[in-house]
């Protein structure tokens, strides 16, 4: 299936009202005013239907105070709540145009003697119950000959020197030390020797 017509095809109702030109209707609008949603009635004859698949739409006039109004729904709209039947009228053609010329009880079309006047509706889909269905199982594939690789882990131990202390720079050694302890009596008994002689 195409992408458009697949996307087209979600958006459409699983019912629309059967439209009949010429017929009397109720049509039940919601009307959203700010935070608030109610539904609003339109009531008049339709005088045409056009378009198809999920573009369909009616027109329906009225006359209100003495001017006349048409307005054109969506069919699948989902602002449409319901399409009431209040009178079947007669026509002979697809379009009904020549109302709009019209004042008064000419407005009308002549109501059909002893029609029932039924609100029906046409399935254009029908709701999908998802079937869980099982998972394909893969063909089975013989196979003649087993093959098994075996993994050897080679672990090579290698001896470990031992670390000798090497001294650095840093560190003195015990002759160093007793050197530096020498000179430091030296320096001692020279400062005190010249301490005498200048007292």
């Amino acid at each position: 299936m195409d992408i458009l017509k697949s996307i087209e095809h979600e958006q459409m109702k699983n019912k629309i009202p059967e439209l009949k030109i010429g017929n009397t209707v109720r049509v039940h609008v919601r009307v959203k005013e700010g935070n608030r949603e109610r539904i609003q009635v339109f009531e008049g004859i339709i005088i045409k239907k056009q378009g198809g698949g999920v573009n369909a739409t009616f027109t329906v006039r009225k006359i209100s105070y003495g001017v006349g109004v048409e307005k054109t729904f969506l069919v699948h709209s989902p602002r449409i709540e319901k399409v009431e039947v209040v009178r079947v009228g007669k026509a002979r053609r697809a379009k009904l145009y020549y109302l709009r010329d019209r004042v008064g009880k000419a407005a009308k079309t002549k109501e059909q003697v002893g029609a029932r006047i039924e609100t029906k509706e046409i399935t254009v889909k029908e709701d999908v119950v998802p079937v869980e269905s099982a998972p394909e199982e893969a063909p089975a594939v013989e196979t003649t000959e087993v093959v098994t690789e075996e993994v050897v882990d080679t672990v090579t131990e290698a001896p470990v020197e031992e670390v000798k202390e090497v001294p650095t720079e840093t560190q003195e050694t015990p002759a160093e030390e007793t050197k530096v302890e020498e000179v430091k009596e030296e320096k001692t008994e020279t400062a005190s020797e010249d301490d005498k002689k200048a007292e």
